[in-house]
């Protein structure tokens, strides 16, 4: 029987300037992959909670709106060689932000990070489940007409949640 493991994380984006519709994509170099700021729920967080504290732990970013309607659910199993068999949940947000590369202040985690249009973060992230919640997020700003500056509420748990295993590219333990 699988372990059971709950992460969130944000899809953080911001405008790029003098561009109404071109927004870029906070991706985090790990090392040995790109993917977003995400991180284990706490015993009594919410899901938004804890992608909001990983957010600001992970970069240093807190100055973020929440776009609503979008609340996107990755499942797949790892192994890990302590705990076993792994079975993990990620719930990924998507936020705006205004910060400057200057602004970002990255966790002993990363070993860099870089903000990206679509098509080369799209490249560049490590994991086809990454690939699919960045497609995700990036067709609700595509679609949604969202607005400079909206600021949004959380949204309500709904949405259908895909579940990915490629065991040809399995995640790290842990991620």
């Amino acid at each position: 029987m699988a372990r059971h493991e709950r992460s969130a994380g944000f899809i953080c984006f911001r405008r790029r300037r003098g561009e109404r519709d071109g927004v870029e994509y906070l991706l985090l170099d790990y090392g040995r992959h790109w993917e977003y700021a995400k991180g284990h729920v706490d015993l009594g967080e919410s899901d938004l909670d804890a992608a909001l504290r990983e957010l600001r732990e992970e970069t240093g970013i807190t100055d973020v709106h929440v776009v609503e309607g979008f609340r996107h659910e990755l499942v797949y199993f790892f192994r890990d060689r302590h705990k076993g068999l792994i079975r993990k949940t990620v719930v990924f947000f998507l936020a705006e932000t205004s910060v400057t590369d200057a602004d970002v202040l990255l966790s002993e985690e990363h070993v860099g990070f870089a903000f990206l249009p679509y098509d080369l973060a799209v490249k560049r992230v490590t994991f086809a489940g990454a690939r699919q919640v960045l497609r995700a997020a990036h067709e609700r700003l595509s679609a949604g007409g969202l607005t400079a500056g909206e600021s949004l509420q959380p949204p309500a748990p709904t949405e259908e949640s895909p579940t990915l295993f490629d065991p040809a590219n399995p995640p790290p333990a842990g991620a």
